[in-house]
């Protein structure tokens, strides 16, 4: 039985559904362990042991390993047990580095599954009589779902009822142009998945109207299943600071190529063993890749995403951290994002009274039928539960229905007394909504919107009484919708907007307000503060839009707010020359809000920009971080997003831009920390080579300082607490890179200050002090290594702000201690165990481990007093 081949009737007797009160939850449940969830078989996770062995695909991590096997073969060669330690302690690096990366990468894909089941859609289905929002992954075949504009179809699905329904279908099409669809249209057996117009497949998005369908496949079984090993999911994509640093490493590769074939000439002029100096410049091209750099960033990331969670803000494209870090502008929506999102209905106006009546459990009666017929024009519905309000949908409506409810008007009652048999669903262009409703045995059509594109559709009724009461409740920032209506002989088959929306009655006006979140005035002053304009930009009436903004701190003396109309007729270069005084823009459509975005770009300016419905999806898209209400907003909003805030608060906007400057601050970090150390390493070698013919450390030297000393101060780093002050500076310019502010001077300065004392110390030990006893080279070696080493511990303490570190608190972040600890510890161990003779180092007099001493805590001295003479800004 081919679904839409069949009739419904039949359809629905074969899955053995009742379109009115749906599946009870005990079938539900029985057909779900019958026919599994409704998900798409995902493509095969890689097993642990293939992340293992792709840890060693790296061109530096191949190196190492080849390097391994020469001085195993060596070792083999000369006989002596001692020379096996240098190629097992390589392997056990190598192993080691492979082993963190696939920790690393398994807690990253478990934080975005995470994440993934946070932000999975839902479906309204009717199950046991009641319409209920659930996981779209619990449908199953023979459920009744309700659609509207602005969802996801979660499952195949025959169309039981339709009211001009639209679906965008290029998914599973390739066309381009939304399927008109239609519940009643007869469809043949062979028809192909274009025509089969009475039916809505999985995957796609409806762009217009509303429906009730029955689902008929889910998961593997849809349209979109038999096409799913197409449908392989996003390719990981890298961040622009990942792609930059990439290059970086690719330059730096080149440099150290260089620097191993000059030290390799200089080696072997010098009759330096061939296999030494082979380690060390293999030694030496390893420590100057920083190939532990991109690792980190990426845990730095996952960190900062995994942050945002917490805080409501959820992220669906890594490069979003990235870019919230430089917002410079935010244009929010009104109603939800600065609001409580808790409309309230408080006020009415009956046409012909002389007065507003304030909305209680005893109106009067013209005010009952108001909203009699408001309720009868509203998809909103409310459920009464035990004294809680349960709401579903459009907030504005179900502020209707609960006045309704309180008069004693239940909304059920009225729609079965007075059935709805045709309606024009509401779009943002018309800005109304509606319906045609059989009252007393009569076709009343009753239209629901904005007023002022009410008043020209009308020709009864007081409308300049009307506009007057309007504007007061406008002004004490209530939203006011009107109410209007008419009758006729006949209902159309395919109702239009001239037919239904013209020549009406005006009937009354209802006034509601959703008062200003009480974190929102405070986000705002952040914002100003932190050098970011907020935006407001709404659908509401320009005079309580502006009261609004005014009342938050968005809308200050000397600025403008705008209609659309009025945007609509500015050109672009009056929208240049204007945009940065203009805060409230009210009455917006969506084509609006792209011009505003662009606007803004065209100044250079990183815009962050909200949206819920369907017809936001383009300015979403067109925005640098796009951000989709995750109460309120469509399927489709959040699929054309950056960002989703599950709380659809503007505050949680305002913490994620906190949330991404401190991300891209501990970056800076990071990568300062690595390269300045990184650097340091190749300039020792290089100079000592040049000068003395002599390396300041063996290969095995390098290798365990890079382990040690480099890898967890680095993570630590990475999470750093975000700095008070961070949201007082201003945003960070589009083309600004991570080395600007002289951080690529910094790092430079920084990598010679390390060598310099690690020659120093090289050359105290070996020529200076060198200890009874002992192999001076040896000791001059085991001064370089503890220094070098033991510095860039101490070095980490910089790089944790560019202010005194004494002001923030030394200690105040334990990974850093933990890490600095770990490193203290894992060196002491080589330095003052019988591991020491493995790695061919010397247990020192006191006086050389005073003298490394100082030469271990001068960078803490040196770095805080070039902070002090603001040398570090």
């Amino acid at each position: 039985m081919l679904p839409h081949s069949t009739g419904k009737d039949d359809l629905l007797l074969s899955l053995g559904a009742d379109a009115e009160k749906g599946l009870t939850a005990a079938e539900a449940s029985e057909r779900l362990t019958k026919y599994g969830e409704n998900r798409l078989k995902e493509k095969k996770k890689k097993t642990m042991l293939r992340r293992f062995l792709d840890q060693f695909c790296d061109v530096m991590i191949i190196i190492l390993l080849i390097a391994a096997v020469i001085s195993f073969v060596v070792a083999c060669a000369e006989g002596e047990k001692s020379e096996f330690f240098e190629p097992f302690l390589i392997v056990f690096i190598v192993v080691v580095n492979a082993i963190m990366g696939v920790m690393q990468e398994s807690k990253a894909e478990k934080a975005l599954d995470a994440l993934k089941n946070m932000s999975a859609p839902h479906a309204r289905v009717i199950r046991d009589g009641e319409e209920r929002i659930i996981d779209a992954s619990l449908l199953v075949p023979g459920d009744v779902i309700k659609l509207e504009a602005g969802d996801f179809v979660p499952a195949d699905a025959r169309l039981i009822e339709s009211a001009s329904l639209k679906s965008e279908e290029s998914a599973l099409t390739g066309e381009s142009v939304p399927s008109e669809k239609d519940a009643l249209a007869e469809v043949k057996e062979d028809a192909p998945i274009g025509d089969r117009t009475n039916m809505v497949f999985s995957g796609c998005s409806i762009t217009y109207g509303s429906a009730l369908a029955v689902v008929t496949a889910t998961g593997m079984s849809t349209e979109m299943g038999k096409i799913a090993n197409l449908l392989d999911g996003e390719e990981e994509s890298e961040t622009p600071l990942q792609k930059k640093l990439a290059n970086l490493g690719k330059y730096l590769g080149i440099v150290a190529l260089v620097a191993c074939a000059i030290v390799f000439i200089v080696g072997l002029l010098n009759n330096i063993s061939v296999m030494e100096i082979f380690m060390i410049a293999v030694s030496l091209a390893v420590s100057a890749i920083p190939e532990g750099l991109p690792v980190v960033v990426t845990i730095v990331l996952s960190i900062g995403v995994q942050r945002m969670a917490k805080r409501n803000a959820l992220i669906r494209r890594l490069p979003a951290v990235e870019t919230l870090g430089s917002a410079s502008v935010i244009c929010s929506d009104k109603t939800g994002t600065l609001t409580q999102n808790r409309m309230t209905l408080v006020r009415a106006f009956a046409d012909g009274e002389e007065a507003t009546e304030k909305i209680s459990a005893e109106n009067s009666e013209k005010i009952k039928r108001l909203l009699a017929y408001a309720t009868l024009c509203s998809d909103g519905t409310v459920n009464f539960h035990e004294g809680k309000e349960e709401h579903i949908g459009d907030p504005t409506e179900t502020s209707i229905v609960v006045a309704a409810h309180k008069n004693g008007l239940e909304q059920s009652m009225l729609n079965d007394k007075f059935p709805r048999v045709a309606e024009i669903p509401f779009d943002s262009d018309r800005k109304l909504m509606s319906v045609v409703n059989v009252i007393s045995g009569k076709n009343v059509v009753i239209v629901k919107g904005a007023f002022d594109v009410m008043m020209s559709r009308c020709i009864k009724g007081d409308l300049e009484k009307a506009k007057k009461y309007m504007n007061e409740m406008s002004a004490d920032a209530l939203r006011v919708l009107a109410v209007a209506y008419k009758e006729i002989d006949e209902v159309p088959e395919n109702p239009t907007s001239e037919e239904l929306e013209s020549g009406l009655t005006f009937m009354g006006l209802v006034g509601m307000i959703d008062p200003p979140r009480p974190e929102a005035k405070e986000a705002v002053a952040v914002c100003r503060k932190a050098g970011i304009k907020p935006v407001m930009i709404t659908g509401d009436h320009v005079v309580t839009t502006t009261a609004i903004a005014r009342e938050l701190g968005i809308f200050l003396d000397g600025d403008i707010a705008i209609t659309g109309a009025e945007l609509d007729k500015m050109s672009d270069k009056e929208l240049d020359e204007n945009v940065e005084k203009i805060s409230v823009y009210a009455r917006v459509s969506p084509e609006n809000k792209i011009r505003i975005v662009k606007a803004w770009q065209k100044k250079g300016q990183v815009v962050s920009m909200t949206g819920d419905g369907v017809n936001d999806a383009p300015a979403l898209k067109a925005a640098d971080i796009g951000c989709a209400m995750g109460i309120t907003g469509t399927d489709v909003a959040k699929g054309a997003s950056d960002m989703t805030l599950t709380d659809d608060n503007f505050a949680t906007i305002v913490d994620a831009v906190k949330e991404g400057r401190g991300i891209y601050a501990n970056l800076k970090k990071v990568v300062g920390f690595l390269l300045g150390t990184n650097i340091s390493e190749v300039i020792a070698v290089f100079i000592s080579m040049m000068v003395w013919h002599k390396s300041p450390f063996l290969s095995m030297h390098l290798l365990w300082i890079n382990l040690v000393g480099d890898s967890l101060p680095a993570v630590a780093l990475g999470m750093e607490p975000i700095e008070k002050d961070i949201m007082n500076e201003k945003p960070k310019p589009k083309a600004e890179g991570i080395f600007a502010h002289g951080l690529g001077v910094r790092i430079v300065l920084q990598g010679v200050m390390f060598s310099i004392l690690t020659l120093i110390a090289f050359y105290i030990g070996w020529k200076v002090l060198p200890p009874k006893g002992c192999d001076p080279l040896a000791a001059g070696r085991t001064m370089a290594f503890m220094v070098l080493a033991l510095s860039q511990a101490v070095h980490t303490y910089n790089m944790r702000t560019d202010k005194s570190v004494f002001k923030i608190g030394f200690f105040s972040n334990k990974y850093v201690n933990l890490a600095t600890l770990a490193a203290i510890v894992l060196m002491s161990l080589v330095l003052f165990t019988p591991l020491r003779v493995l790695f061919n180092l010397e247990i020192l007099s006191p006086v050389l481990y005073l003298i490394a001493l100082v030469l271990i805590i001068t960078p803490l001295g040196v770095v805080e007093l070039a902070k002090a003479l603001k040398l570090i800004k």
